[in-house]
């Protein structure tokens, strides 16, 4: 039986990044990982019941989410990580 060889996280992906000033008010200036920004943002979803009651993979913006979500309306949970890497650096 071969040893278990232990996973680990892509650095690259893992790296903190900074966020912009359009999404730092919805995540924070300091730099974070991308998995921390995107948690951040369903923290915010969640808390002010943005998640579409009918359709949970649809995300109602409101003022700020508008704001790094291209103005939309609505969007797709699917795209919030395309969204995101539009506001970092």
């Amino acid at each position: 039986m071969a040893a278990k060889t232990k996973k680990t996280a892509n650095a690259k992906f893992m790296a903190p990044v900074t966020p912009d000033e359009i999404l730092g008010e919805i995540v924070g200036a300091k730099p974070l990982p991308r998995t921390q920004i995107t948690k951040k943002i369903w923290d915010y979803i969640k808390k002010n019941g943005l998640q579409d009651k009918k359709n949970k993979r649809m995300i109602n913006t409101d003022e700020k989410l508008a704001k790094v979500f291209g103005n939309k309306k609505q969007i797709s949970m699917f795209e919030i990580a395309v969204y995101v890497k539009k506001h970092v650096k």
